[in-house]
């Protein structure tokens, strides 16, 4: 037995008719649609497919299959159909950064050294109190973005 068993009403069945038959919205959105309509157990279920056969039939894992009924048991067609959007994160180092980092690299390199290195601009960064604290790779891609190298 299914621990998340979806039942289509008639509304919700035509609707996922309609999005499998016209072929409108993404291919994430027809592949739910159509694992839904395969995945009905209610009354006006046509298939009534096994999850197995259901991940086989619209090219998903059956885990994803899984997810996409309890979705839809839980928010309803809108949320099974409509992924959550990703967070965005919060810029941390922005363009003045870059331009602090461009501006190290491009100074003259301190006494008895041949060149900067990315720890040396990190150090340096933190010396002058403009971070806490900086990753090496993050120094590196602000110096890849106008193709500058520490040596």
């Amino acid at each position: 037995m299914p621990r998340y068993k979806v039942t289509l009403t008639a509304e919700e069945k035509a609707k996922l008719q309609e999005l499998t038959n016209t072929g409108s919205g993404s291919n994430k959105t027809f592949k739910y649609a159509r694992a839904l309509l395969l995945c009905d157990q209610g009354e006006f279920a046509d298939y009534k497919w096994s999850v197995a056969q259901t991940a086989d039939a619209v090219g998903m894992t059956p885990r994803s299959v899984i997810s996409l009924r309890e979705r839809f048991v839980k928010g309803g067609l809108a949320a099974a159909l409509q992924r959550k959007p990703y967070k965005q994160r919060a810029k941390t180092f922005d363009s003045a950064f870059e331009a602090q980092v461009k501006q190290i690299a491009s100074s003259p390199v301190p006494e008895g050294k041949s060149h900067w290195s990315l720890q040396m601009i990190a150090d340096r960064l933190v010396e002058l109190k403009l971070v806490e604290s900086v990753s090496l790779m993050t120094v590196q891609r602000a110096l890849k973005k106008d193709k500058l190298k520490t040596h």
